[in-house]
């Protein structure tokens, strides 16, 4: 019995030992991580910022991401830089880029199959997913919701099959369009940033990512979206609710009032990364950060977010610009009908504005004028600076009442075969082309460049005066010497008369 008693007060005695060690290990991993994570912040902190060494430039926080960077969304003016080229692993950030092309690539009613290879190609225990069997069918409008509010890496795989075939076809389309948006440091590998070595982005591409992800309505709305429903149907088994970790939305720990959209983006290796976007007073920002630590993602972003809003306005070009207001130039005008009306044949767009620091003024900004990369309708681009950072566009404009004449237009039907032509189309059709604004079709129109042509005239003009001068001088040459030609003549002959005198007798 008493051998019995010390086995098992032994037992005890080990299993006290056991949690005791158990738990000490536990609490120094516990207080070695919170180390660990410090020691990254104060690395990140000591990341020059670069935009506070612009003269006259509000100097912006410091925050504990690798990089970060603040963009002002309809300019493309950089408010705030920090490390903004390193290439860094994007994460889940990655989506913006994969629901961008979904949006232009597909309609919201197509349904996207998920193949097993879409479903079964991501590690179900360890990546985010929203619980999508292989065979199931979601619409492209449930599988974006999934892909930005439950952040499923599933929905990247089953969007980029549906759009190009594969996940590999589709992920070339994705570095072909991060391409053209003008990405130059990135290279993506997965439609979704599950990490991969070769899966790389900056700050700066992302921010450009973000433009136009932005840009686009439903897709703000998606991803401002706590959290998403999807219903069972015939082609979903069981009904999915997708839950959004995102704190900067409404009702959340660091909720953000002028918040337009967000995503977050996580792995061990790439950290928390975000992208969001706000808009206040006229400005619409972006701002990303990167390789940053939770929770100072959210309030690095909040602190950026309120760096732009307060030390920086947006300014009409149209309102302010004396140099190139055309509008108030009579030479841009015409006083009869000969161009159709009496308006402005040129004027800067009315809508654009740039961005400049607070207590800064119009007249500090440099321009430029460039007549390249015009788009239909632009006469030229004003490019506007301070102490040489870009801070905005403006175009010059062919007024919509110039007249033109298109000669390779059909000839006009009668008034009763548009209106049989106009019943035959549907009304959305109808109020599409009513909404349109109108545009110069750039095939039946050649666009003047004023300046070179007010050049070339004058360089005509020098000519034509140079081409009379010498013409005059040599014409002149030409009646000097005839003249002087006939009086020799006439003094030869006087002289042999003079001489024929002497055979002549006189009385």
């Amino acid at each position: 019995m008493k051998s019995f008693q010390k086995r098992k007060f032994f037992s005890f005695f080990i299993t006290i030992l056991s949690s005791t060690s158990l738990f000490l290990g536990t609490f120094s991993t516990a207080y070695a991580q919170p180390s660990e994570k410090d020691a990254r912040v104060e690395a990140n902190q000591q990341v020059a910022v670069e935009s506070n060494n612009i003269a006259g430039w509000p100097q912006g926080p410091t925050v504990s991401a690798k990089s970060a960077i603040l963009i002002e969304a309809n300019t493309g003016t950089v408010l705030y830089a920090k490390n903004i080229h390193e290439k860094l692993y994007p994460a889940s950030i990655t989506k913006i880029l994969t629901a961008y092309i979904a949006r232009q690539k597909s309609g919201l009613e197509e349904e996207v199959v998920y193949s097993s290879k879409a479903v079964n190609s991501i590690n179900w225990l360890e990546d985010s997913n929203i619980g999508i069997k292989a065979g199931e069918t979601l619409t492209m409008e449930q599988s974006l919701y999934s892909l930005l509010v439950g952040s499923a890496n599933e929905c990247g795989n089953a969007i980029g099959e549906h759009i190009s075939g594969s996940m590999e076809a589709f992920v070339e389309l994705m570095n072909q369009t991060a391409s053209e948006i003008g990405c130059t440091d990135s290279h993506f590998v997965t439609t979704n940033g599950i990490h991969d070595e070769q899966h790389y982005t900056s700050a700066h591409d992302m921010a450009l990512i973000a433009q136009h992800f932005f840009d686009d309505e439903l897709l703000c709305k998606m991803s401002s979206q706590r959290s998403y429903t999807l219903p069972a149907s015939s082609t979903l088994s069981q009904e999915l609710t997708a839950t959004c970790k995102n704190q900067l939305l409404p009702e959340r720990k660091y909720e953000y009032q002028y918040l337009v959209g967000s995503k977050t983006g996580y792995t061990d290796i790439a950290r928390q990364n975000l992208v969001s976007c706000a808009e206040k007073d006229g400005l619409k920002l972006i701002c990303v950060v990167m390789q940053d630590e939770a929770p100072m993602q959210y309030t690095d972003t909040i602190d950026l977010f309120n760096y732009g809003f307060s030390n920086f306005k947006a300014v009409n070009v149209s309102q302010n610009d004396t140099t190139y207001n055309v509008r108030s130039n009579n030479f841009f005008m015409t006083e009869s009908d000969i161009f159709g009306d009496s308006n402005p044949i040129l004027s800067i767009d009315e809508d654009a504005y740039i961005v400049l620091p607070a207590d800064a003024a119009f007249e500090d900004l440099t321009s430029r004028l460039s007549y390249a990369d015009l788009m239909e309708g632009q006469a030229a681009v004003v490019y506007y600076s301070f102490q040489d950072q870009s801070v905005g566009s403006a175009a010059i404009l062919f007024s919509e009442h110039t007249s033109t004449f298109d000669f390779n237009a059909e000839p006009e039907t009668s008034s009763e075969s548009t209106a049989e032509s106009e019943s035959e189309r549907s009304d959305s059709d109808i109020v599409s082309a009513q909404a349109a604004k109108p545009v110069l079709n750039s095939k039946n129109i050649v666009f003047l460049n004023v300046k070179k042509i007010l050049i070339g005239v004058g360089i005509l003009a020098a000519a034509a005066v140079l081409g009379v001068v010498i013409f005059s001088i040599l014409k002149n040459r030409r009646l000097s010497r005839r003249r002087r030609a006939i009086m020799k003549r006439r003094r030869s002959k006087k002289n042999e008369i003079i001489d024929f005198d002497r055979y002549i007798d006189r009385p």
